[in-house]
């Protein structure tokens, strides 16, 4: 409950008892529950792993103002960047998905006025979920780590997973001694250290240096020229810039990136790393190509 009291404290009194008192109600819906979703004019709903819970409660464009207000600290305008970004990450790594209409200059997204609707995805760390999958992972030959890339449909949990392999990685692992590594993660959207104020806000290990809002391919330079890491991490590769990114930093001096992956399954990552390596087969379709392996080991693990 201490993680989703962390939400709830930023809606109007009358909407903060609703939820509190529906959620105490249910101890199943308090460890299920994924997001709060809530758009002007229409009910509140709860999205669980299951099932989507509707609270009989319409919202207003006031209330969704007072809600954005306390997200940014009854200043709108210095979160004016998050806010053209479609999200806001608060105290405890939660992030708030935020859509509106849009005011755009020179094909950019300068503002978001009108603000309809807003997603508060709860934060849940998963500490030890990786445990099974890094011999897999670890090159213990070379005590470094394998180019890994973690593929699965979304919501099944390779952001969760892969936090964990970072702090895992990070801290080492002295049950199959394993010395830490220096890692350096490239957060661009915030997802995996759930940066506030500087301040990570989920684990991500001892020896990890964080750049946030920020390109994958600015982000690894930047790492690469000034903290040395032995290992790199990001999420979410989906792009053409993103693949040349990956490039770039193989060709460097560390000659190590920790992509998202699984070494075991290795007939599979060899077809989809031959297609993310050639630049006239990035086709994001061959995406969901493990997506029976995850659905059966690791379905539990949502990000």
């Amino acid at each position: 409950m201490k993680d989703i009291e962390e939400i709830l404290r930023y809606f109007p009194n009358s909407i903060y008892t609703l939820l509190k008192n529906t959620l105490i109600q249910d101890i199943n819906l308090q460890n299920d529950l994924q997001e709060i979703r809530i758009r002007v004019g229409r009910f509140i709903l709860l999205k669980t792993r299951q099932a989507d819970i509707i609270i009989d409660y319409q919202i207003t464009t006031s209330e969704i103002l007072q809600i954005l207000e306390k997200l940014c600290e009854n200043s709108i305008y210095a979160y004016k960047n998050q806010i053209c970004e479609g999200f806001l990450t608060v105290r405890g790594g939660h992030r708030i998905g935020i859509t509106g209409t849009a005011v755009t200059e020179e094909n950019k997204i300068v503002n978001l006025k009108y603000i309809t609707s807003l997603n508060f995805r709860i934060a849940r760390e998963v500490i030890g979920c990786s445990n099974q999958i890094l011999e897999d992972i670890i090159d213990f030959e070379n005590h470094s780590i394998y180019n890994t890339l973690i593929v699965s449909p979304p919501g099944k949990g390779k952001t969760t997973m892969l936090r964990d392999i970072i702090r895992n990685i990070s801290n080492g692992i002295d049950k199959i001694h394993f010395k830490g590594l220096t890692c350096g993660v490239v957060d661009e959207r915030g997802e995996i250290a759930a940066m506030y104020k500087g301040v990570p806000q989920n684990d991500v290990g001892i020896r990890t240096d964080i750049i946030e809002n920020i390109s994958k391919s600015k982000g690894m330079r930047m790492l690469i020229r000034s903290m040395a890491p032995e290992v790199i991490c990001c999420d979410e590769i989906g792009s053409k810039e993103d693949i040349q990114a990956i490039r770039r930093s193989n060709n460097s001096w560390s000659k190590r990136y920790f992509y998202k992956s699984w070494k075991k399954h290795g007939r599979y990552k060899k077809q989809y790393t031959n297609q993310l390596f050639n630049r006239n087969k990035t086709n994001r379709k061959s995406a969901f190509f493990i997506k029976k392996v995850l659905n059966q080991k690791h379905s539990e693990y949502n990000t």
